[in-house]
């Protein structure tokens, strides 16, 4: 059977040999732990603790600031230093509360949990948006919210993002290997808020060894199904996905639940588990720390909170300065200033590169060779929309589906005149976007 995937995209070296083999470690934090509140899309989370106050590990600190928020949770016991700004991992200020680490690991008292065949599907929801989880492939958007469309008896699919095709990150396919009955149980808690869905895991097909764990667990369960991708990048990118999983396409005034379609990444389903379950709050998530400028890369446990250089000591430190830090994958992710800020519920990876290649790229003029067409997933023009971008003409881009764009970095990748095609069009995207909100 043909693998499952999409038009357009590109196949850079994956870079995922560095950590893969690597299985998951668990590293306890040294330092204070630095709490955002801004680790999600929406309103920021209010702080609930003021400076002084003693917490215990899976006390809440923080709760919503609205319905798209998402309540925050103390990662170990301690006492509240601060409520102040510091630097997130995408370089922005943001309010933090900062919490003295105690080394005791005091618990909260997480209450009862009914077994989920007994719950209401509004106490799955209110157990999951209680727990703090949000998309913590990236995105960060918060799950209740997702898990809530206008008319649930209209989603056909949930999908499990399995693809992890961004290069080096290895995080989501330890999961896999390690932990996959967790994620086969998180489908499940997903799965009894749909009744009309079908569970799909996507798998790039460079992880066999997943895919097989994965149909294994769930070869006698109707409702889910392992599916094999091609492997491509952007394969894991939501529309893709949907599109290579479903044959579905939609677009940027739509939402995966306008296409009957819910999707999550493995750290968010593996969440849901534990919330619903066993009621634990977001607490940790699993990181990948690679690139050619770490002594011992691997992936590691971490505690939201933690200090990401306390995870390059944990990956051995530095062979060499780095000239290149990136907070997530080396397509979509943010080049790091300083790596004195904390892991948050979206923080994927961390990678350490010796060289910043792109920093050396001289741009040149367009020779309309049209590669960035053939590479781009959405099938839109992106030599013509960085144009429109420079010349600041937001009427033209948009009219030419300049918002269709998903910021994959495809059409950079490929360029021979070495334009930095994606960050103009995403400029300018963002631009469009915020003029569309105002009217």
């Amino acid at each position: 059977m043909a693998l499952l995937t999409f038009k357009g995209g590109i196949h850079p070296d994956d870079g995922k040999r560095l950590a893969k083999d690597k299985a998951i470690v668990e590293v306890k934090p040294k330092g204070n732990l630095i709490y955002p509140l801004s680790q999600h899309i929406g309103a920021p989370a209010s702080p609930i603790v003021a400076v002084g106050d003693h917490v215990k590990k899976g006390q809440k600190i923080a709760e919503a600031g609205g319905f798209v928020s998402a309540p925050i949770y103390a990662s170990v016991s301690g006492t509240v230093k601060a409520i102040e700004p510091h630097f997130s991992p995408t370089g922005a200020k943001v309010n933090c509360i900062v919490v003295e680490n105690d080394g005791m690991y005091e618990e909260a008292e997480y209450g009862s949990v009914k077994p989920l065949e007994e719950m209401t599907k509004e106490e799955i929801l209110n157990a999951i948006g209680e727990a703090g989880i949000v998309g913590m492939g990236g995105a960060g958007f918060p799950t209740r919210v997702k898990l809530s469309p206008k008319e649930p008896d209209k989603i056909d699919f949930v999908i499990a993002n399995c693809a992890e095709c961004e290069p080096y990150i290895t995080a989501d396919y330890r999961r896999m290997l390690e932990d996959p009955e967790l994620l086969v149980g998180g489908m499940k808690v997903i799965l009894s808020l749909f009744d009309n869905a079908k569970g799909i895991f996507g798998v790039e097909d460079n992880k066999p060894d997943c895919i097989e764990k994965l149909r294994e667990l769930t070869q006698n369960e109707p409702r889910m199904e392992v599916m094999a991708l091609k492997t491509k990048y952007p394969q894991g990118a939501e529309r893709q996905l949907i599109y290579a999983v479903t044959g579905r396409a939609i677009n940027s005034t739509m939402l995966p639940a306008d296409a009957g379609c819910v999707v999550d990444n493995v750290e968010t389903i593996i969440n849901i588990y534990q919330a619903v379950t066993k009621g634990i709050p977001s607490m940790e998530r699993v990181v990948t720390v690679s690139g050619d400028a770490v002594n011992e890369p691997g992936n590691f446990k971490v505690l939201f909170g933690t200090n990401q250089m306390e995870l390059i000591e944990a990956a051995g430190g530095f062979k060499n300065e780095p000239e290149k830090v990136i907070s997530g994958g080396p397509m979509m992710g943010f080049a790091m200033f300083t790596l004195d800020t904390p892991v948050t519920k979206t923080s994927s990876s961390i990678l350490c590169f010796s060289k910043d290649e792109v920093a050396k790229l001289e741009p040149t003029a367009c020779i309309n060779c049209g590669r960035c067409v053939d590479a781009c997933p959405s099938r839109i023009i992106p030599s013509r929309l960085a144009d429109y971008a420079e010349h600041h003409d937001e009427a033209a881009f948009v009219k030419q589906n300049g918002l269709e764009c998903v910021e994959c970095g495809s059409c950079s990748y490929v360029c021979p005149a070495k334009r930095p095609l994606k960050q103009a069009i995403g400029s300018m995207r963002k631009i469009a976007l915020a003029n569309r909100k105002k009217k």
